[in-house]
């Protein structure tokens, strides 16, 4: 479906005393008493160099030789940069592209380019995830993160096929190939997709440029990614394309495991647009919408937090993504307090096994009956 004026939908009117507000008071007033910046502290500092280690130091250790006797060894440190780009694309170059990770927008943009260091365009990204996915979270259409290949039914609103009655079973496979796809062809549909529906406007950048930018940013990633260790590795070119393959393996399933149980979940909404005239609307104000949609889990794990950039605590990011996620366990309480006060949804699963078999059971509703 076309992105265009006319497909867009408006959220309902969030009125007097809402929700929205009254959390964002509650949070305003946290950070203040405890006189603390919503920004990144000294923890998140310090994160961000072990994670940029996490992918540099395996990579240097590969274009040095240090893995010419060993193949095991080789491959084991692509594993650790598919390690590595998990950690910087949740935990660094996340925030940085939200304008959480500083008050200064030039720490932002540098950190934020990241994304292009290991593959990624982040022009794109912004679009698909800030303005897409943050505004019209599982929304059929407008939301991009439940667009995927014909393979995967990730909404009730999308086509259903036979095969999809097997998706529970064969998505973990297609999840491998998240990263590989996106470093390879993803960016360029996506520019010329964003041109046609007007999307690169807000961005200030053109069709040619955008086009540029993305070749020139992914001769350079290959250059460094392939041919550096092709030439210097002491492995034949072979092995180092299965390394390769083997870092995007290992990057893709844990990024699709770490963002499909956010949203795509058995008690998560999906709301079908009301249409009216040439209007669509949604009954729900925004930040309500948000909550019906988003799914937290394994809120006492302080490792996979800490690791996931908080991506765990997904309805604190949905609502605050202004914040550092350094602040969200914190915030937590605050939301869900909150939102008990009004009555509303506050979607948490204990411990990230539990999230993994829920979007399981879910990837097997979505493949039984074309509206689950």
């Amino acid at each position: 479906m076309s992105v265009t004026k006319i497909n867009i939908v408006r959220f309902a009117s969030k009125g007097n005393s809402s929700f929205i507000d009254t959390v964002t008071a509650k949070v305003q007033d946290y950070f203040q008493s405890t006189n603390t910046s919503p920004y990144a502290n000294g923890g998140m500092w310090r994160k961000t160099i072990i994670m940029i280690l996490c992918y540099t130091i395996p990579y240097l250790l590969i274009i040095s030789s240090v893995g010419a006797n060993s193949l095991l060894l080789f491959w084991v440190f692509w594993l650790l940069m598919g390690f590595g780009i998990v950690g910087i694309g949740t935990s660094v170059m996340h925030d940085a592209n939200h304008g959480a990770y500083s008050p200064n927008k030039k720490v932002n943009a540098f950190l934020g380019h990241m994304l292009e260091v290991i593959g990624g365009y982040s022009v794109n990204w912004k679009i698909q995830h800030n303005l897409l996915h943050h505004t019209y979270t599982n929304i059929e259409g407008l939301d991009e993160d439940i667009d995927s290949i014909v393979l995967l039914r990730l909404s009730p609103r999308q086509q259903w096929y036979w095969f999809h009655r097997y998706q529970h079973l064969y998505a973990w496979f297609f999840y491998m190939l998240m990263t590989l796809y996106w470093m390879t062809a993803k960016d360029y549909l996506q520019v010329i997709r964003y041109k046609k529906r007007d999307l690169l406007v807000k961005q200030k950048i053109s069709l040619r440029r955008a086009i540029f930018h993305i070749t020139w940013y992914k001769m350079f990633y290959y250059s460094y990614v392939l041919v550096l260790p092709i030439l210097f590795s002491g492995q034949a070119w072979y092995y180092v394309l299965a390394g390769f393959v083997i870092m995007h393996f290992t990057a893709g399933f844990m990024l699709a495991c770490i963002f499909q149980p956010a949203h795509v979940m058995p008690d998560a909404k999906f709301p079908e647009p009301i249409v009216e005239g040439n209007k669509r609307h949604i009954k729900d104000t925004w930040a309500v919408h948000e909550l019906a949609s988003s799914t937290n889990f394994a809120p006492r794990s302080r490792v996979l937090s800490w690791f996931i950039g908080g991506l765990n605590f997904q309805i604190e990011h949905h609502l605050f993504s202004n914040i550092c996620h350094v602040h969200y366990r914190k915030l937590a309480p605050i939301v869900k307090q909150t939102a008990e006060e009004f009555g509303l949804p506050y979607h948490v699963k204990r411990t990230f096994l539990i999230a993994l078999i829920e979007h399981a059971r879910m990837l097997k509703i979505l493949g039984k009956n074309q509206l689950a």
